[in-house]
């Protein structure tokens, strides 16, 4: 039964943002194991959300993700049953613009408490201009935005990339569970100082590991590392844009070839959830290695790390041997 079902309103909804779900130790990844249960339930959109509640929440909360391990979360659809899961439970954590579904779901869900990730940090364009470089197809990631990411007025969603942005994602999350369940507040915020800490120390081995890189760009099969890219100094060309299921141009492929010889790019990464021919179709056209570079979101068998913080060190290492410094 539901406990705690409490309406967040002011300034304290402002505070209230974000999360979503993935395979963690307690938390369900079965999207039929709602809510109604004695503890804190939460609804998480998927992993980098579910991660946080998870974290954040520890004991007590009972999590479940929309997303099911192993699903792209763009193409995401709610079913009725998933539905009535948010009728059901104490909060919904989501990443409004990354999936327009779980957007329209939760709107229109009676959820006493709504926590939208995105207005705990501060969003950025990505995809057309990527750590700085201008890569000159404006046109076309404009239209290749129009898939998933109208709610963000063409702001790049992936913001739990960045160690910095996650940690601040994660106090406001931290803030919001402290507010809707305050028998528990200490405990969460506790938790939620622990998470930020070690998305320090994260940080730290991101910005000493990538500082001697001899080449600064890399390439990757669609724009979800923009904000890491920024923060450590990197540039992203990306051979589709935001949403990672559209097909480049011919002449942004030739454009990429180019760029690579130029700028002594070795590497062309895809990611675990989505097909790699197009990744290397482009290394083998451009005579370049392929490698993974994991957006973390989801964690399935494929993934090297079973967590946020392993899979993220496994970016690192990835990146460290692309850019040249290991």
């Amino acid at each position: 039964m539901n406990v705690r079902r409490h309406h967040i309103s002011g300034t304290a909804l402002a505070a209230v943002t974000a999360l979503g779900l993935g395979t963690l130790s307690a938390c369900s990844t079965d999207s039929a194991a709602a809510g109604g249960t004695e503890k804190f339930d939460v609804v998480a959109s998927f992993y980098p959300m579910a991660f946080l509640a998870e974290r954040i929440g520890g004991d007590h909360v009972n999590v479940t993700s929309l997303t099911e391990p192993g699903q792209e979360p763009h193409d995401l659809e709610i079913s009725t049953r998933q539905r009535a899961q948010l009728e059901e439970s104490d909060a919904a954590l989501f990443l409004k613009g990354l999936q327009p579904a779980v957007d329209e779901a939760v709107d229109q869900s009676g959820i006493g408490t709504k926590i939208d990730a995105t207005t705990l940090t501060t969003l950025e364009e990505h995809g057309s201009e990527v750590g700085g470089h201008a890569d000159g197809h404006e046109d076309e990631h404009a239209a290749e935005d129009e898939h998933g990411h109208e709610e963000t007025g063409g702001k790049d969603p992936h913001v739990w990339l960045d160690p910095v942005k996650y940690a601040e994602v994660a106090e406001g999350v931290g803030k919001a569970f402290a507010e809707a369940d305050p028998d528990h507040a200490a405990d969460y915020r506790k938790n939620t100082a622990d998470l930020v800490a070690k998305l320090g120390a994260l940080d730290t081995e991101f910005k000493n590991g990538l500082a001697a890189a001899k080449t600064k760009v890399f390439i990757t099969t669609h724009a979800a590392f923009g904000y890491l890219a920024e923060r450590y100094g990197l540039t992203e060309e990306a051979i589709s844009g935001l949403d990672p299921e559209s097909e480049p141009s011919a002449a942004r492929v030739k454009e990429l070839e180019k760029m690579a010889k130029a700028d002594g790019v070795t590497t062309v990464f895809y990611e675990t959830l989505v097909s790699d021919k197009t990744a290397r179709t482009v290394a083998r056209d451009a005579k370049l290695k392929t490698d993974v570079l994991d957006p973390i979101e989801g964690i399935t068998d494929k993934s090297r790390g079973t967590d946020y913080f392993a899979v993220q060190r496994a970016n690192l290492k990835a990146l460290q041997t692309a850019l040249g410094t290991a």
